[in-house]
């Protein structure tokens, strides 16, 4: 029986502090929740390898480096209200959980979003609520957020998404340009939106974040 235990601490050694994770309540977090409580039996012990890890088709859990960085770019404060797209099993939850007042995530695959109410149940996580819903809508009735999550690449962030953001809000995500991969962040400043590139990162997308292609004649 691998010891879990000693691969966050080791997760959090090795990945997260020499890729510029500083924020001490962003480490403390993802080394208390059991990643490999939210993968497959089969993957559990390989949960705390530098890879994005398959959860279901064409859904991931995202590499510890990548969600770590945005989540330290996102700078979630005790007091915020945030909106966690794509929560899969609900590892992004569990985690965001721990430094939010409230989390209100998102996720279209049924099979899914039970497994991440059963977990948030286990867990005691009590601060969040698994709804359904279009990854792309988001859920504006429960909005404005503090911050935005996106489990996984974009190739668009729509703007309904931004308009989600309470004034001094933050969006985070991957967006795939050319195939290539920049995390970044959107700030919102009144009706105005800020981008910043953040680095480069090599995240499968998210459904329902693909372009709309139009016809070529």
């Amino acid at each position: 029986m691998p010891d879990f235990d000693a691969a966050r601490r080791h997760m959090v050694d090795s990945q997260l502090k020499p890729n510029q994770v500083l924020e001490g309540r962003v480490s403390q977090a993802m080394a208390e929740v059991p990643r490999e409580a939210f993968l497959p039996e089969a993957l559990a012990d390989v949960a705390y390898v530098d890879e994005d890890l398959p959860i279901a088709p064409g859904r991931y859990l995202m590499e510890p480096m990548v969600f770590a960085r945005l989540l330290q770019a996102a700078a979630i404060e005790p007091d915020d209200v945030v909106l966690d797209l794509g929560c899969g099993t609900g590892y992004s939850t569990a985690v965001l959980a721990r430094l939010a007042a409230t989390v209100v995530a998102v996720e279209p695959d049924p099979d899914l979003r039970e497994r991440a109410i059963q977990a948030m149940a286990r867990m005691g996580a009590d601060n969040t609520a698994i709804v359904d819903g279009d990854l792309g809508a988001g859920t504006p009735g429960h909005g404005p957020y503090n911050a935005i999550i996106l489990n996984g690449a974009a190739e668009e962030i729509p703007d309904g998404l931004r308009n989600q953001l309470a004034d001094g809000g933050r969006l985070v995500a991957v967006q795939v340009q050319n195939r290539v991969g920049k995390a970044m962040v959107i700030e919102r400043y009144g009706d105005v939106f800020g981008t910043r590139e953040l680095f480069d990162a090599a995240t499968p997308l998210l459904p329902g974040f693909t372009s709309q292609q139009g016809f070529v004649f």
